[in-house]
């Protein structure tokens, strides 16, 4: 017979240590499942900021011009001026390139390229050393350009690096005379002039196993004087001095054999901006 809500209830205490610890499990489960939910929550979060912030410009690139030239960095980011500017240059003659455009960046492009070719190897020939000038100075300096220039790289000076009267290294041996520049500053500018400092590091010697002018590094800052011409830039002076050098790394030379195989493998850069 089912008993009514009337009657009284019986209720049976347990001992302590017999008490059922569901509640306690209970109460204990719960802040550990509100820690892991909070941290998947974070986890997630993290991930989607990291996904989204991947497809954005980095703000701290460098600002494009209205002519598309990168900007100049900023002084804060320690790195120096940017690499920037136009588009090279497409004119050439005798190897050089030429027709760069009236502005302070034609002018600092023009000075890399004739810091390059009075560099060269060539220069210590005669007659591509008198092409070289009548190609990059300006027709009222090509004869004191010239005259310096033939001081400059003839006589003892190619003696000193054994080549012969005609500038021709020895049987067996190649001559190494390259001028690479690192970076470019505008010291002076107008319509009609220019100053610009070319910073270059620089190879020179005769590479070969007989060589006893081995090819070594070189830096140094050329200094060339610009002038307008209607038409293009043009050099009316240089000079040059030593450095910065920077510290010398701590790496093997290469051997006689691979200095002449780069040499004649790897070609040099025209270069503008």
């Amino acid at each position: 017979m089912p008993l009514s809500d009337d009657q009284p209830h019986t209720r049976t205490r347990l001992p302590v240590g017999e008490q059922p610890s569901s509640q306690m499990s209970t109460r204990q489960a719960r802040p550990m499942r509100t820690l892991l939910t909070v941290l998947v929550v974070v986890t997630l979060l993290v991930v989607a900021i990291s996904i989204a912030n991947r497809g954005k410009a980095d703000p701290g690139g460098a600002p494009r011009s209205a002519d598309g030239a990168g900007a100049t960095a900023t002084a804060t980011s320690g790195a120096g001026p940017a690499p920037s500017g136009d588009q090279p240059v497409g004119t050439t003659t005798n190897g050089v390139a030429g027709g760069f455009p009236h502005t302070d960046q034609g002018a600092q492009s023009a000075a890399a390229n004739y810091a390059v070719a009075i560099g060269s190897a060539e220069m210590f020939r005669t007659d591509s050393r008198h092409t070289i000038v009548a190609t990059v100075a300006d027709p009222g300096a090509v004869a004191g350009l010239q005259s310096r220039l033939d001081q400059g790289f003839g006589g003892d000076t190619a003696a000193r690096y054994g080549l012969d009267a005609q500038g021709r290294a020895p049987k067996g041996l190649t001559f190494v005379s390259r001028t690479v520049p690192v970076g470019t500053k505008s010291v002076g500018y107008s319509d009609s002039d220019a100053k610009v400092e070319v910073w270059c590091t620089g190879l020179t010697g005769l590479a070969g196993e007989r060589s006893v002018q081995p090819v070594v590094e070189n830096w140094y800052t050329i200094t060339l004087t610009l002038h307008w011409t209607g038409s293009d830039w043009k050099l009316t002076d240089f000079a040059s001095r030593q450095g910065p050098a920077p510290m010398p790394a701590d790496q093997q030379a290469a051997t006689a054999e691979e200095i002449t195989g780069a040499v004649q493998q790897f070609g040099g850069f025209r270069y503008a901006r």
